[in-house]
């Protein structure tokens, strides 16, 4: 049991630095907040970590773990409509898992090299991906583009999705924290980056998206509603 005390602990450490980290944002909390708040003594939690940049990379690593999980695309299978659909829903809900990497993004990566390059190369995997998505529905014939226009799509997709929720942070600060505004925004989000491929679909994947967006608009209240396109 002693053995296992330390883990559990620096576990702890993290799951409370990070909840604090997306509730505030990370350059407004000290590990003397995180110490207090874990009701240790900040000699305790030194033992586990060196300092604030320590604990931040440690969260970076397990946000790049799942999110590399995640830009893994499916072998044997060209992509569908559905699977772009679902990706872009689940990529949404672990930004916002991990949050305060994307709304603090700029001041972080301006004094944290690690994550300077790490996160580039996560930019870099996104749009690889969005890219091969775009691929894959070209190739059944599901979408009508040139690779310029799909590589400007990629790259469009992924900046949307990247500032998303520091847009609708600004646009509604007092009600970020609220649930069903957030699903919301996630929502929004999704479609709002799918509605780039909008103009570029055919056939019956162009009828399926045309059905998920007017599913999706149904079931935004009239108020969310009105903000998207």
């Amino acid at each position: 049991m002693q053995q296992k005390a330390p883990r559990r602990t620096r576990e702890r450490i993290l799951e409370l630095s990070l909840r604090l980290f997306n509730e505030f944002g990370e350059p407004n909390i000290t590990t003397t907040v995180i110490a207090d708040e874990m009701n240790i003594s900040p000699g305790n939690l030194y033992y586990h970590f060196r300092n604030k940049d320590d604990i931040v990379n440690s969260i970076f690593v397990q946000f790049e773990a799942e999110i590399e999980r995640m830009l893994t695309v499916p072998a044997g299978r060209r992509s569908n409509m559905e699977d772009v659909w679902l990706y872009l829903h689940l990529m949404f809900e672990l930004i916002w898992k991990y949050r305060f990497f994307y709304r603090d993004l700029n001041d972080l990566l301006s004094r944290n090299r690690k994550l300077e390059l790490h996160f580039k190369a996560i930019l870099a995997h996104k749009i690889k991906v969005a890219r091969q998505l775009c691929e894959d529905l070209r190739s059944e014939g599901s979408l009508e583009a040139g690779d310029a226009q799909i590589g400007a799509m990629a790259t469009n997709m992924v900046v949307v999705a990247t500032y998303w929720l520091s847009y609708e942070y600004v646009r509604n600060p007092r009600k970020y924290s609220e649930q069903q505004a957030i699903a919301d925004a996630l929502a929004r989000g999704c479609y709002q980056v799918l509605s780039m491929l909008g103009p570029y679909l055919r056939g019956e994947t162009l009828a399926l998206f045309q059905r998920l967006s007017d599913d999706f608009l149904a079931k935004l209240p009239p108020e969310a509603r009105q903000d998207t396109p």
